[in-house]
């Protein structure tokens, strides 16, 4: 291990949880607003990544059973806005008003710039062995990959701008609702997880 190297990689982490954490909000608010199910979807995957990524910042200095408690903790908030997203899914498709798409659209690209914010500045320590375990790397993938969702919804925006209909939304929330409800499962397992973490994050 790099001991010289941890404090900029705890550093790093830190602040891509706190991005994520603040953008949770600004898409939660702007998902209740719209009563967009995509944005609802969406916004349970940046609170995922607070989530990853504080266990990661906390799981580079701190023993095992202390990861255990702080893993149990960390799914049991992902589960709130998980069961919102659902609710509104359901709730959407019963009466199925179109959101704003210039608002939708936005929302979506101020998502997906900072998911690719998070990703370079993970992308230098992604390769790094000062965790030996493969965990910062895991982190960088979830931003990559949380990208795509975001420009998802940015074409479910689009789509909406053409036809006024509520269906690429729920559509687009659905996906997304259906990669992330397991979160809270990862977020537990990847607590608790004494082989390669990698085995799980590389499924998302």
């Amino acid at each position: 291990m790099d001991k010289a190297s941890l404090p900029a990689i705890r550093r790093t982490i830190l602040t891509v949880a706190f991005l994520n954490a603040a953008y949770f909000v600004v898409e939660f608010v702007m998902a209740i607003d719209l009563g967009s199910v995509s944005l609802f979807a969406d916004s349970v995957d940046f609170l995922e990544d607070t989530a990853i990524n504080l266990l990661v910042f906390f799981a580079l200095t701190w023993s095992f059973a202390a990861r255990r408690t702080a893993g149990s903790v960390l799914a049991g908030i992902i589960l709130i806005p998980a069961v919102a997203a659902l609710v509104t899914a359901v709730m959407k498709i019963v009466n199925p008003v179109a959101p704003e798409p210039g608002a939708l659209t936005t929302t979506a690209v101020g998502a997906l710039i900072v998911n690719v914010v998070c990703a370079v500045l993970l992308m230098r320590f992604r390769d790094d062995d000062a965790d030996s375990s493969g965990l910062v790397r895991g982190a960088w993938l979830a931003a990559r990959n949380d990208a795509l969702a975001n420009i998802l919804i940015i074409l479910a925006g689009l789509a909406t701008f053409l036809v006024s209909t509520a269906w690429f939304d729920i559509v687009a929330g659905l996906i997304i609702s259906y990669i992330n409800f397991t979160a809270s499962k990862e977020v537990w397992e990847a607590a608790r997880f004494q082989g390669d973490p990698m085995e799980l994050l590389d499924d998302d």
